[in-house]
């Protein structure tokens, strides 16, 4: 999902707030129902989208201190779209330093959605918003004593961080909590980090480097449309964040020209393209999903590389592979995206227990599955955008187990599991795991 402001429009031609107040809660009883936020976006009208998609973000990062709030505030709970339009509007309200609109207004427009979208309701709304804020700060401390309203995150998925990170989880479940930055990739086949940080800086827009350890990397002091970035339609410059770029910055270290590389589910291409920024390779990129591999050729097709892409699923190999062994394998794995959850705010309200241990046995497969491929003295790079050990660590230690003819790789102070805070000075990487991997010869 795009990078963009997380506060919705307050230009005298932006839609009116009860129009977007709709859409938004819209979004948020989709999530509620199981479906992601980017397919409910997908249904947006256009020129509503950016407003909606911003109050979407916001209330769903504060998805549940609403939940604990309506729960003292209509124990009862209402009909699942007038509960939708009441848990986005006390989301909006709950900070009162960092609300997109007024108090007033915020309610006023509530109150209007509630006219058109259930008119029985008006009244309801506008009480139980009025009470909120006639009652904020003993109804936010109630809210706070409760692990949801606090953290913001189902209870399962807060004790699975404490469990795994006991020192840093409150620190991520905070950050998950926070617009991301827009982070930049730069096209090393067309221009250098620091040349296109002048570009950006001639037409205002402020920005650094990451550092040295993610050379094409640039991170905006604040998100700008991609519209608005120099050079970005003619394939200088891609969005990506800094722990992804870390992918093809780690295998492309000593591949030789037209070496053969598997990239094993490469939608939507980010790290497809960094790959053939860094050097000419024989590259198949791969992925389950044909509809997602359109998205590989567009920005493929906008950055000026090619690669063979190939609709499957990476474990059956028999059905697309053709017997040369590959020199080098990707393998971002599907995972939880636990991870990215500052970015895709859904995730967490869409996720279950179980998914982590069905997702677990699927990397397991691929990971044994594409083992075979790879010729003696190749490398695979195993990665996944989660910070959960089940996905990562755990995952690795296994694989080791069960491949006697692997060789752990080191990959230096990035390698291992990345969490999506701050250290020493740097920005804040997405969270990842990566573990790479030697053939060792027969």
């Amino acid at each position: 999902m795009p990078n963009v402001p997380t506060t919705a429009p307050t230009s005298p031609g932006a839609p009116p707030l009860h129009r977007l107040l709709l859409q938004a809660a819209d979004c948020v009883q989709a999530v509620q129902g199981g479906h992601s936020l980017t397919d409910a976006l997908g249904r947006v009208p256009p020129e509503l989208r950016p407003g909606t998609q911003a109050l979407s973000f916001t209330a769903l990062r504060r998805l549940g201190s609403a939940q604990a709030l309506r729960q003292q505030l209509a124990p009862k709970t209402p009909p699942p779209r007038v509960d939708a339009l009441l848990l986005t509007a006390l989301a909006l309200l709950w900070d009162a330093d960092d609300a997109p609109y007024a108090e007033h207004t915020l309610v006023d427009q509530a109150v209007q959605a509630a006219k058109q979208r259930a008119p029985a309701s008006q009244g309801f709304i506008n009480a139980v918003l009025r009470r909120f804020l006639r009652e904020r700060e003993a109804l936010s401390a109630a809210a706070r004593r409760d692990p949801l309203g606090a953290f913001n995150h189902p209870l399962w998925w807060l004790e699975a961080v404490k469990r795994d990170w006991p020192a840093q989880w409150q620190d991520i479940l905070a950050a998950n909590n926070r617009p991301p930055p827009m982070v930049l990739r730069v096209n090393a086949r067309r221009t250098s980090a620091s040349a296109y940080l002048e570009a950006l800086a001639t037409v205002g827009i402020s920005a650094r480097l990451v550092g040295p350890e993610v050379p094409q990397a640039i991170v905006l002091d604040r998100p700008h449309p991609v519209q608005d970035l120099p050079g970005f339609a003619a394939g200088d410059v891609s969005v990506q964040d800094a722990a992804a770029q870390l992918a093809a910055h780690w295998l492309a270290q000593g591949l030789a020209p037209g070496a053969r590389v598997l990239d094993a589910c490469a939608a939507p291409g980010g790290k497809t393209a960094h790959l053939l920024e860094l050097q000419q390779l024989d590259l198949l990129a791969l992925d389950a999903d044909g509809q997602r591999l359109q998205r590989v050729q567009e920005n493929l097709l906008r950055l000026s590389l090619r690669a063979q892409l190939k609709a499957a699923d990476a474990r059956q190999t028999a059905t697309w592979w053709d017997g040369r062994p590959f020199d080098a394998i990707l393998l971002d794995a599907p995972c939880s995206a636990a991870g990215i959850v500052r970015r895709h705010p859904d995730v967490r309200w869409l996720r279950r227990p179980d998914d982590i241990r069905a997702l677990a046995q699927t990397q397991a497969e691929l990971l044994d599955a594409l083992w075979p491929l790879l010729q003696p003295g190749g490398r695979l790079l195993y990665a996944t955008c989660s910070i959960f050990r089940a996905e990562g660590q755990a995952q690795a230690d296994a694989f080791l187990q069960r491949q006697s003819d692997a060789q752990p790789l080191p990959l230096g102070p990035l390698g291992g599991h990345l969490l999506p805070v701050a250290d020493n000075g740097r920005p804040a990487f997405d969270g990842f795991f990566y573990a790479h991997f030697a053939k060792r010869p027969p």
